[in-house]
């Protein structure tokens, strides 16, 4: 099926007349007209149902209306003609790394882009400070809406540093306190990344605690980059794994999501079906758990998570290092992280996307190979200057990301960033996980429906957030809202070119300003720092 022919057309609809009558209307005290009247698309609420011919109107930050606009004599001050164009609420970034904060990525450019208006940030158990952070969300402005988790990372790192065993009942108490900390200044929930250190040192036992702390608040959520997506070392088990990661929000009393869900590793093509499958079974005993992911078959993460037990970084790096000078160590360490690199496929499916120029853009193996080393020792050399941003080509499987996308509780993220012009190479999906879904899934191979792919962007995640007037395009909600050109919509971003934005993205609306019209940023610091519950962040409590 054609999906752009299938759209709805409505040849009766009238284009705008904008003009001095518009204008004598506005100044009238007995009419109000909408600020913005989006005229003639075919909209796609949120809910999955299929799209209608229908205006959306927008007054303030709000949509003020969803029907047919010359049937009830509705103007605006400001019209835009969305004919042959589709209407969606924004886009919500479930799982992001935006770097919000830095002049290179406040205005959100290569998200807006892809349709998207909210992000989600503090996740992998990085979160940190969030009344710091939200304020200055609030007081410098951003491109998009955002919000953010506390994480357990940091907050074991605040208590134990990069210590590898179980807390003393005075660090528990300590690292529960910062999560209630964060929890009162607006968290969504507690995030996790028992892949990285030092998370990885925890126990189960001592996650769930934390996260029953988040569970004193309503709606909280357990975000996890979970221990072992299938290939860690040592495994873990990739089953086990998500069924530690609904544990721990079934026992605390929590909502559960996976982040960028899918099953690492070529052993394990194929069998995201199984991992899925847990979920399900755990959705159906009434724990709420979804999933988020990207179409793309590459991870980003770091070098020394790639490529070093974590053992040999129990104390952090200064500790690792002189393990690298002890002979004795150095011989464990080095053929475990040949074991390391075996199960991503060898060093030469390791890219890295470093700021030092020396090192961006090359695989490891041509590093190892211009330095006269193999592979092992080149990891160690860039690691002794510091940790190194790298990508994983070809971890996911195509296929298992075809499965996932079909599932009604698999949510859209990018799980990007984009670091500025200091990074030649870095990964694409900040630039293009979303336009690259629709792309590639809907208008390519048909695989999903178009309504489904907006729903798991924009109802499925604001139902999920606990949020009641975002995510839909419905009378009353905030305007944020997408109007995209199926014709022209692609991702433009490779691995070897990703500072591309998106195309077909013809209008963004973020809390109904303007931050992209007619396919051009305007730069607009219209997002908001949001609390839990979708709130507006209004300072410290």
């Amino acid at each position: 099926m054609n999906i752009l022919a299938a759209l709805p057309r409505r040849t009766d609809l009238p284009l705008p007349i904008v003009g001095l009558a518009v204008l004598a209307a506005a100044c009238s005290p007995a009419s109000h007209p909408a600020d913005v009247l989006i005229l003639g698309g075919s909209v796609l609420d949120g809910t999955g149902a299929e799209a209608v011919m229908a205006d959306v109107a927008l007054v303030g930050d709000r949509i003020s209306f969803v029907a047919d606009a010359a049937a009830t004599d509705v103007e605006a001050l400001d019209t835009v003609d969305a004919t042959g164009l589709v209407v969606t609420p924004g886009f919500i970034d479930v799982h992001s790394h935006a770097e919000l904060g830095a002049d290179h990525g406040r205005d959100a450019r290569a998200f807006l882009f892809q349709g998207i208006t909210s992000v989600a940030v503090g996740v992998d158990g990085g979160g940190a400070n969030p009344a710091r952070q939200l304020g200055a969300w609030a007081r410098d402005g951003i491109g998009t809406n955002a919000f953010m988790f506390v994480g357990h990372n940091w907050v074991r790192r605040q208590v134990m540093g990069m210590a590898d065993r179980a807390p003393t009942d005075d660090e528990l108490d300590q690292m529960r306190e910062l999560v209630r900390q964060g929890m009162e200044e607006g968290a969504y929930g507690l995030s996790s990344g028992l892949f990285y250190l030092p998370g990885n040192y925890a126990e189960t036992d001592e996650v769930v605690a934390l996260n029953r702390i988040a569970a004193e608040y309503p709606g909280a959520i357990y975000d996890t980059h979970d221990r072992d997506l299938g290939a860690a070392y040592p495994p873990f088990g990739y089953l086990k794994s998500i069924a530690e990661g609904i544990r721990i929000g079934e026992e605390a009393g929590t909502k559960v999501v996976f982040s960028h869900f899918n099953a690492q590793g070529a052993h394990n093509y194929g069998r995201a079906r199984e991992g899925a499958a847990l979920i399900e079974e755990a959705r159906a005993r009434g724990v709420e758990v979804a999933g988020a992911h990207h179409s793309y078959t590459a991870t980003q993460s770091n070098l020394r998570s790639y490529t070093v037990p974590g053992w040999a970084v129990d104390g952090g790096d200064t500790a690792m290092v002189r393990r690298f000078d002890d002979p004795d160590s150095l011989a464990l360490i080095d053929a475990q992280t040949r074991e390391m690199l075996a199960i991503r496929g060898g060093a030469e499916r390791l890219l890295l996307a470093d700021p030092r120029p020396s090192l961006n853009g090359k695989t490891l193996q041509q590093v190892a190979d211009e330095w006269g080393i193999d592979a092992p020792a080149a990891a160690r050399r860039i690691l002794r200057e510091g940790n190194a941003s790298v990508m994983n080509l070809g971890l996911y499987d195509v296929e298992n990301i075809r499965y996932l996308a079909r599932l009604e509780w698999m949510m859209t993220c990018t799980d990007g960033r984009d670091p500025g012009p200091t990074r030649p190479v870095t990964h694409p999906r900040a630039f293009g996980s979303f336009t690259k879904k629709i792309r590639d899934l809907v208008l390519d191979e048909e695989l999903i429906a178009l309504p489904h792919a907006v729903r798991s962007m924009t109802g499925l995640a604001a139902d999920f957030l606990g949020w009641t007037d975002r995510g839909y395009l419905r009378e009353g909600y905030v305007a944020d809202v997408a109007v995209l050109d199926l014709t022209e919509l692609r991702d433009m971003a490779t691995y070897e070119n990703p500072h591309q934005y998106s195309q077909g993205t013809a209008h963004v609306l973020v809390n109904g300003r303007f931050a992209i019209r007619n396919g051009e940023a305007t730069t607009a610091l219209a997002g908001r720092a949001l609390v839990r519950g979708g709130g507006v962040f209004d300072g410290p409590h």
